[in-house]
């Protein structure tokens, strides 16, 4: 078995420019240092794309994971959810299995299944056996899409007991080191409300909108030679149409903050800042008087005319 030292790196760094507070910080600098990674699963440990931004909920997630406790992590689209669970995987060092619930959600898909290899019957892992047997972060995508009865299997590895127990085979305890995090969000189709069974066994933390002093850093980060003028004006759209949205005046298609930074990385490439905000926001509402709505919404604040060398340095 060969064991890796994980570099605390750029996340750590990332936190410490955001001002968390060092006590926490040397905490998980401690945990990354006492809970070692297997070198076979050192592909597993996220380098993140996107940073989350927000120090009160970056306090509140980091204590809680030190303390032993699962995170249910609850918001609206573009509040930045499973953002902060892939961070925080790669702020503690910890391998992450991705897990999405659907409505057909069900043990074996969790926690492993029959197969025949070799002529032989085996037990095929599961994601959630993988995450519990190597010490991973297991992120519980959108857990309220599936049935309560299906994950109930998931209540012993979520309590005190933190053990798997597939009948027919040996229990196994979970890795000190492992940790759940669940994302859901309300309203949306085939969403349910989470019995109190399974709530229990999280810590909740509600989301927040981000800010838009958070949405600027976001910006300047992802693009340094943005205008400063044209940060406030992205800025601006995505809270105009966030706005718009919590005002059910349309809904929450166009909020979409991957889409506005994904638009701005075409216009770098030298599309039309409208026909690239089209693409990433606009297009997908499908109702065409929706979609008239965003359009004019954007246009309030890019004009017609610009291009690439209006916006960036």
């Amino acid at each position: 078995m060969t064991i890796i030292k994980i570099n605390g790196g750029k996340m750590l760094e990332f936190l410490r420019k955001e001002g968390i507070n060092e006590n926490l910080i040397k905490d998980i600098e401690k945990f990354r240092e006492f809970y070692k990674v297997e070198s076979k699963m050192e592909y597993r440990i996220p380098k993140p794309k996107y940073n989350y931004y927000g120090n009160d909920v970056w306090e509140a997630a980091i204590t809680a994971l030190l303390c032993g406790e699962n995170l249910l992590l609850v918001g609206s689209k573009a509040t930045g959810k499973n953002v902060l669970a892939e961070n925080l995987s790669a702020g503690f060092g910890r391998p992450k299995w991705d897990i999405s619930f659907h409505v057909n959600t069900d043990s074996t898909s969790l926690i492993g299944t029959d197969t025949f290899e070799g002529g032989q019957v085996v037990f095929r892992n599961g994601p959630i056996y993988e995450c519990a047997k190597w010490g991973g972060f297991g992120v519980l995508d959108e857990i309220n899409m599936a049935k309560n009865d299906s994950v109930a299997v998931l209540h012993a590895t979520l309590d005190y007991r933190r053990i798997i127990d597939v009948p027919g085979y040996d229990k196994i305890t979970i890795d000190d080191a492992s940790r759940f995090i669940a994302t859901m969000n309300y309203g949306y189709a085939g969403t349910r409300e989470l019995n109190e069974a399974l709530t229990s066994r999280f810590m909740v933390i509600n989301m927040p909108n981000i800010s838009t002093v958070n949405l600027r850093k976001l910006l300047k980060k992802e693009y340094p030679h943005l205008r400063e003028e044209y940060i406030d004006q992205f800025a601006g759209l995505f809270k105009d149409l966030q706005l718009k949205s919590e005002n059910s005046e349309i809904s929450t298609k166009s909020v979409d903050l991957r889409g506005l930074l994904a638009s701005i990385g075409l216009m770098d490439k030298g599309l039309a800042p409208l026909k690239a905000l089209q693409m990433g926001i606009a297009n997908k509402s499908f109702d065409d008087f929706e979609r008239t709505l965003v359009e004019d919404v954007i246009r309030l604040r890019i004009a017609d005319n610009l291009g690439r060398n209006d916006i960036f340095r």
